[in-house]
């Protein structure tokens, strides 16, 4: 049975990337700690940030978040560790790989959501990139583990298959998490990125156990950015509520987290409106 939302919010995490805070020049300007204080006093469970927020701050910042009732539900994210936007050469992605698990840790947080890269120069297809993606991420497995800290393959919507990833589906996500073969790695499910795959429903439970993150969105029908123009829940063609019950029936039990990116909407209104309006859609529609 799917759990009821409808006067309950301790599901519920922010992801500030709603607000505009994972991109320079974007959002209201809020403080960290006032997106912590307007969550906690809406009754909100979590919250999820981006490494530029934290600097040298995680245990402040996380300490802060407890303080107000909420938990650190995820960090986003690892460096790519793989394609042209990759940190350097194999010892600088490892190093910043690394970084970002010390970040997690710090902040309290057990869920480090990993955006894989691209497609390596010189490579045609995903499958090479993929396969380089699974060596680094099992190097790092135990490196994470002993911090307490699991990694959250996220697959991204194949629009992004140049620069940002080189697993678009659930199917490719899981057979990277077998290729790694470790307990502390699954997988991201992302509404923006997985409403369109007809195959979830013969795919999703063989993601049982292995489900660490479920991202709260919509798919506008007339997407004008493909990076920065995500509908808030209701906004778009998504079957949310169908969704969700795909994920839940894999076990996972922990947050829903909202993570929009509206440069030109949602970044552009008072942040109070912004999570009213994520309270009022997620009691209703989620």
């Amino acid at each position: 049975m799917m759990r009821d939302f409808s006067q309950d919010l301790s599901a519920l995490a922010l992801n500030t990337a709603t607000l505009g805070h994972n991109l320079d020049g974007y959002g209201a300007g809020w403080s960290t700690e006032a997106v912590i204080d307007a969550c906690g006093a809406r009754g909100f469970g979590g919250i999820v940030f981006w490494r530029r927020e934290i600097g040298a701050s995680a245990q402040q910042i996380g300490d802060r978040v407890r303080a107000a009732g909420l938990e650190v539900a995820g960090l986003c994210r690892s460096p790519f560790l793989t394609g042209p936007l990759v940190p350097g050469d194999d010892t600088a992605i490892m190093d910043d790989f690394h970084a970002s698990i010390d970040m997690a840790a710090g902040l309290g947080t057990e869920v480090l959501t990993v955006v894989t890269g691209g497609i390596d120069p010189g490579t045609k297809g995903p499958l090479e990139s993929q396969k380089r993606v699974a060596d680094r991420v099992a190097r790092a497995a135990e490196y994470a583990a002993a911090r307490d800290v699991k990694l959250a393959l996220e697959p991204l919507n194949p629009m992004f298959g140049g620069n940002r990833s080189c697993i678009f589906t659930v199917r490719d996500a899981l057979q990277v998490c077998d290729w790694v073969g470790l307990d502390n790695v699954g997988l991201a499910i992302d509404v923006y990125h997985v409403w369109w795959d007809s195959t979830l429903a013969e795919t999703m439970p063989r993601a049982k156990g292995k489900v660490l993150g479920y991202h709260l969105c919509d798919w506008r029908a007339e997407t004008r950015d493909t990076l920065l123009d995500r509908g808030m829940m209701g906004d778009g063609v998504a079957e949310l509520k169908a969704l969700r019950q795909l994920v839940e029936n894999t076990g996972y039990k922990g947050y829903c987290e909202v993570e929009v990116f509206s440069a030109e909407d949602w970044w552009k209104r008072d942040p109070n409106e912004v999570l009213d309006v994520i309270a009022q859609r997620f009691r209703s529609l989620c």
